[in-house]
């Protein structure tokens, strides 16, 4: 007699890929290393320093050295001191995000189907890892 250990559900479940097999896997781009990016970018267009900014902004130097680089997750609060250093409102610092993430976006994947295009069958559950 063998021993055989009880499937369990998640043993006895069907793995349906996110993708179709074969499309290359790519790397989504961070939300900090993207808010960082556009901070940095609209200070050098500003002709400022690091330290005029966050002198500005009332936020250490250090700190606002890491967010820029994207070592750092700002919160709320800091983004909108950074902003508002910079001349910007928290909406408009989001707005100049939101074009950058679309311009990688376009890059990164060539072919985005809507979720409704493959939709579960009756039953089905989809997992996403």
């Amino acid at each position: 007699m063998t021993s055989q250990a009880p499937k369990t559900a998640a043993a006895a479940a069907r793995v349906i890929p996110l993708r179709p097999a074969g499309e290359p896997l790519s790397r989504e781009p961070l939300w900090r290393d993207v808010v960082g990016d556009v901070l940095r970018r609209e200070r050098l267009a500003q002709k400022r320093t690091l330290k005029d900014v966050a002198d500005a902004g009332r936020i250490s130097m250090p700190y606002l050295s890491e967010v820029e680089r994207g070592r750092k997750e700002a919160s709320s609060e800091v983004l909108a001191a950074a902003a508002q250093a910079l001349g910007l409102s928290l909406a408009e610092l989001l707005v100049l995000v939101h074009k950058e993430l679309i311009r990688l976006a376009s890059r990164t994947y060539t072919h985005v189907q809507p979720a409704h295009a493959h939709p579960a069958r009756q039953g089905e559950v989809r997992l996403a890892a």
